[in-house]
Order: structure tokens, then C-alpha cells, then sequence
């Protein structure tokens, strides 16, 4: 008989299989042993809470001022093979006639 391991939220050690999932029966709370791995990734997402990844197409939602220039990105402006980086602008990528930017991921959306 494999040992499961106690709730992460309650601490109980009656937890029991469901599936694929654990269940705690003393707070109803539900996950997959793979989820303890995956809390040490940062989930990335759009303004209307799409989950972005690597290589993704997004578009401006609104005009943003390039900082240390005159220049404004308006509203629309399409965003190819983005790269996700720690940080408080997100997104690392490439936009024709800027450049190389740094944008933050709550001011586009996934395409």
C-alpha cells in the first residue's frame, strides 16, 4: 500500500485517490501529485485570462508610450513569437518598425 501524502491546505492525513486526483475529505480540496512541481513555474496570462506560452501571437489592447522615445504602439498592433521572462514586463519579443520590447502581459491579448 503506497503512503499519499497529507493535504497541502489542511494538513490532513486522510487524503485518498480519486482517479488521477487526491482528495482531502475534511476540506474538499482536490490536486495531482504534479501540481507540487508545478507551483515553481509562473503562469503567464493575457488581460482576458487566456494562458500565454512560448512562440504565441498577440495583439495590443490599447496605445502604450514607448518609454525613452516619442513613439506610441497603438492599439491593435500584432505581437509575433513572444517569449515569456520573469519579471514585471513578461514578455520578451520583437515588433516591426520598434524593435526589440518588453511588454507587460495585461496589455494584449492572445490572437
Amino acid at each position: 500500500m503506497s503512503v499519499l501524502p497529507n493535504c497541502p491546505k489542511c494538513s490532513s492525513e486522510y487524503t485518498y485517490e480519486d482517479g488521477s486526483l487526491l482528495v482531502c475529505p475534511e476540506c474538499a480540496h482536490e490536486w495531482t501529485l504534479d501540481a507540487d512541481h508545478s507551483e515553481d513555474t509562473k503562469v503567464v496570462k493575457d488581460a482576458n485570462g487566456n494562458i500565454l506560452n512560448d512562440g504565441d501571437s498577440v495583439s495590443i489592447i490599447k496605445d502604450l508610450k514607448v518609454k525613452g522615445s516619442s513613439s506610441v504602439l497603438k492599439i491593435g498592433t500584432k505581437v509575433k513569437n513572444i517569449r515569456l521572462v520573469d519579471g514585471d514586463h513578461d514578455i520578451d519579443c520583437k515588433i516591426d518598425g520598434f524593435g526589440a520590447m518588453k511588454l507587460k502581459s495585461e496589455f494584449v491579448k492572445k490572437i
